[in-house]
C-alpha cells in the first residue's frame, strides 16, 4: 500500500466463529482474537498508566505485510482503559498498543487459507486455554491469567480484580457448575471490522490540497513578525486556525460519515485539532532502532458503539492515532509494544461532534 492510499473500517455484524483466531480477523470488543499464541502481554503490561486497573481490549487490525515472510500474518492490537477519569486532556496513558505477527509456515495456524465454512459445531475452542500453547486466559478479559478461583479451580483470571467483576456478575452463582460461557459486561460489544478504500475526490479532492496550502499560508502570515504587534490576540489566532483544521476533518469524512477506522501504512493521520499535534521527536523509535511510521487511527465515531456514555462522564478521544516499527521487527514470537497517540477535541468541537 502507497501512503497516498487510505483505507476506512466500518463495522458489521458477524458470526462467532468468523472472528475467532484461525480466521485472521479484524474486530472491535469482545475477547482478542490472539495471534500469537506465545509471548502475550500479561498484566502489569495491560494495565492502564494511570489508574493501575486491567484495560478492556478495543479492537484488532489484522495487517500482513506484502512481501516480508516474517509478516506474513501480522496483527495489531489495540486496549483501552474504561475509567473515565483517566482520559484527561491529550493524555495518552490510558491507551496501549501491541503487535504480533508470524510467518506463513507456524506452529499454531494451517499454511493454507482457512475455510470460509463454518467450522461443525464441536470444533469451537476453549475460550479458557489456547489450543497450541495451552496458556490459561482470564474469564473476564481473555488476556493471560493464572490466577485460578480458589473453589473451583477452573476458571483463571488475569488478576484479583477481574476475579472479583466475574464472582459479583455471575461466578458466585455458577462456581462449581457447568455453564455456558458468557460475554462479560467488561468487555465492549464485539463487531467485525470491514475495510474499503477511501474513494479519491477528483476536482473535490483538488479543492481540499487548495484549501490545505491557503490554510498553510494564512498559518504562516499568522506567525509573520510584522504581525507581532497586532491587536488580535494570540487566543483567538490559535482557536482560528483549529477551527480550519477541524472543518477540514469534517469535510474530509463526510462522505463515508460511519468509518471508525483509516488504515495508511506510512500515509498521515487526518487530525481533529492542530493542537497536539505530535512533532518526529515525539514519537520513539522501536526498542529495535527503527522508526516508528503511521499506521492507523481510531476515529471519534467508535465510541457510538461502545455503549460508554454515562452521565457527565464517559471515555473519550479526538482520535488515537497508531504508529508502529518501520521494520516490523521480529522478536522470536514476543507481542511487541508500539506506540499511541491521542488527541482530543476541544470544547466546542466536542459539542459539534455531538450535534451533527
Amino acid at each position: 500500500m502507497s501512503s497516498a492510499e487510505v483505507v476506512l473500517g466500518f463495522l458489521e455484524e458477524a458470526e462467532s466463529w468468523c472472528l475467532l483466531s484461525p480466521q485472521f480477523p479484524s474486530k472491535v470488543g469482545g475477547r482478542p482474537a490472539w495471534l500469537g499464541q506465545r509471548g502475550l502481554p500479561s498484566l502489569p503490561e495491560l494495565e492502564c498508566e494511570i489508574c493501575r486497573l486491567p484495560m478492556a481490549f478495543l479492537l484488532q487490525v489484522y495487517a500482513p505485510i506484502s512481501g516480508q515472510e516474517r509478516s506474513f500474518h501480522r496483527t495489531l492490537f489495540v486496549f483501552c482503559c474504561k475509567t473515565n477519569e483517566c482520559y484527561t486532556c491529550d493524555d495518552s496513558r490510558c491507551v496501549k498498543v501491541f503487535r504480533s505477527q508470524l510467518p506463513r509456515r507456524n506452529e499454531f495456524y494451517s499454511y493454507d487459507p482457512p475455510p470460509e465454512d463454518e467450522p461443525p459445531s464441536n470444533s469451537e475452542p476453549d475460550r479458557g486455554v489456547l489450543p497450541v500453547s495451552g496458556v490459561k486466559l482470564c474469564w473476564v478479559c481473555s488476556c493471560p491469567g493464572n490466577k485460578a478461583c480458589s473453589r473451583c479451580h477452573t476458571v483463571t483470571y488475569c488478576g484479583k480484580h477481574h476475579q472479583t467483576v466475574h464472582w459479583k456478575h455471575t461466578h458466585k452463582k455458577e462456581c462449581c457448575e457447568p455453564s455456558a460461557v458468557t460475554m462479560s459486561p467488561f468487555l465492549f460489544p464485539e463487531s467485525e471490522l470491514v475495510t474499503e478504500p477511501e474513494e479519491e475526490g477528483g476536482a473535490g479532492e483538488e479543492k481540499d490540497t487548495k484549501d490545505t496550502k491557503e490554510a498553510e499560508e494564512e498559518k504562516e502570515a499568522v506567525h509573520c513578525p510584522s504581525l507581532a504587534d497586532s491587536e488580535l490576540p494570540e487566543m483567538a489566532m490559535h482557536d482560528t486556525e483549529d477551527n480550519k483544521v477541524f472543518q477540514r476533518f469534517k469535510k474530509k469524512i463526510a462522505p463515508e460519515p460511519h468509518q471508525v477506522l483509516r488504515y495508511s501504512r506510512g500515509g498521515h493521520p487526518l487530525w481533529v485539532s492542530s493542537r497536539h499535534i505530535p512533532s518526529d521527536h515525539d514519537i520513539p523509535p522501536c526498542t529495535c532502532g527503527a522508526q516508528r511510521t503511521f499506521e492507523f487511527q481510531v476515529m471519534p465515531q467508535l465510541l457510538n458503539s461502545l455503549c460508554v456514555d454515562s452521565t457527565g462522564s464517559s471515555i473519550d478521544w479526538g482520535t488515537l492515532a497508531v504508529y508502529t516499527c518501520s521494520a516490523s521487527c521480529d522478536r522470536d514470537g514476543q507481542y511487541c509494544p508500539e506506540f499511541v497517540w491521542k488527541q482530543d477535541f476541544s470544547a466546542d468541537q466536542h459539542t459539534q461532534t455531538k450535534t451533527t
